[in-house]
């Protein structure tokens, strides 16, 4: 699983009939900055994952990816890579609250 920020949405009207309804977001990866783990750093590289939650733009969220991403209920039919599992509440590293 893996930590990321919603940055935004997709919309596709043609897309394979499996897809028809799922709502897709686009999410930025954020890593605990190394030189000061009281903070994330947005990670490099942006994800089109399906949303399982109904999480909006600026939540932060789990997700997973690869054949994991499958496992997420409802998700076992479906030819996706990264599914949004969760809505994170909270993150604390080493003493610190970053969310």
């Amino acid at each position: 699983m893996f930590i990321a920020r919603v940055i935004g949405s997709v919309v596709s009207t043609k897309k394979d009939e499996v897809m028809r309804g799922r709502k897709l977001l686009v999410l930025r990866p954020l890593l605990v900055d190394e030189q000061d783990p009281a903070q994330f750093k947005s990670g490099q590289n942006t994800i089109v994952a399906v949303d399982a939650l109904d999480a909006g733009t600026g939540d932060l969220v789990l997700f997973c990816q690869d054949s994991s991403a499958r496992h997420a209920a409802g998700m076992k039919a479906l030819p996706i890579d990264a599914a949004v599992i969760g809505l994170v509440d909270t993150v604390e590293i080493q003493g610190h609250r970053l969310a």
